[in-house]
């Protein structure tokens, strides 16, 4: 599978609605947009690849799906006031957009040197993040929206798996809410869990569906867990970062591991 037949199996299963589609060879990426209103989404070509690679047609209709619904709430009005129990963060990347594609500033805040907070609405499938635009329409208190939306979060119920590599314990949390990476800002929950590791903890947020805890217990879980780390940020749907972080004294700090040798980045 590359790029192109990829872009053409996309095109293929969205024939027929009033959309266009824009290539771009060097990003490799495929933007799907409405006609009229030019509102759409861009999809990274590589990434869904990798997941086809391990899913095959599970991967193309959840892509398939994920883009129609993104397009029909995007070409919906969309109201905050009255439903701001929906409201919930969303950690991203710091390269993604800081601008919605009509050109308006998103809300965001920041949060590591690798990782951006942004608000999202929650529409049952698919979300809406939210901007200035809707903010200043709506007159709403953006104080109030981030503890609202903190709020909400520790709500959300929380359970992971748990796989040990060479002496070293791995914990998944993989709701598929949409808000998996979102669980690293649940600041009780991370205390939590720090209380319970003999080792160094240290946690990951690969891609928007998963976050990924450690106990490390020897230099080779720091390997195992970068391994681990980059191959879930290249098959994520919404990729976030590839690095790790050590979790210290209620501080995220980036680590970097390059082969036995690991490095503490700064905030």
């Amino acid at each position: 599978m590359n790029s192109q037949k990829m872009r053409k199996l996309l095109e293929e299963r969205l024939t027929g609605a009033d959309w266009s589609f824009l290539f771009d060879r060097e990003k490799d990426t495929l933007r799907v947009e409405h006609q009229e209103t030019k509102k759409g989404v861009t999809i990274s070509l590589p990434g869904l690849i990798a997941k086809w690679e391990e899913k095959k047609e599970a991967a193309l209709d959840e892509m398939v799906y994920y883009i129609k619904e993104a397009l029909r709430v995007m070409n919906d009005e969309q109201q905050v006031t009255g439903k701001e129990k929906r409201i919930y963060p969303v950690i991203r990347s710091t390269s993604f957009p800081d601008k919605s594609n009509e050109d308006v500033p998103l809300i965001y805040d920041e949060h590591t040197a690798e990782t951006r907070i942004y608000y999202a609405l929650d529409l049952g499938n698919t979300y809406r993040l939210l901007d200035e635009k809707l903010i200043r329409k709506e007159d709403l208190d953006l104080s109030a929206v981030r503890e609202m939306a903190k709020f909400n979060l520790r709500s959300l119920p929380i359970s992971h798996k748990k796989d040990t590599v060479a002496g070293n314990d791995f914990y998944f949390v993989n709701q598929n809410d949409g808000y998996d990476a979102s669980r690293i800002l649940n600041e009780a929950f991370l205390q939590d869990f720090a209380s319970s590791v003999s080792g160094t903890m240290a946690v990951a947020v690969p891609h928007q569906d998963v976050l990924i805890l450690a106990d490390i217990q020897n230099e080779t879980g720091y390997d195992i867990l970068a391994q681990m780390t980059m191959s879930f940020f290249a098959s994520g749907r919404v990729p976030i970062t590839a690095l790790s972080f050590l979790y210290e004294n209620g501080e995220l700090e980036p680590i970097f591991i390059l082969g036995k040798n690991r490095s503490k980045g700064r905030d």
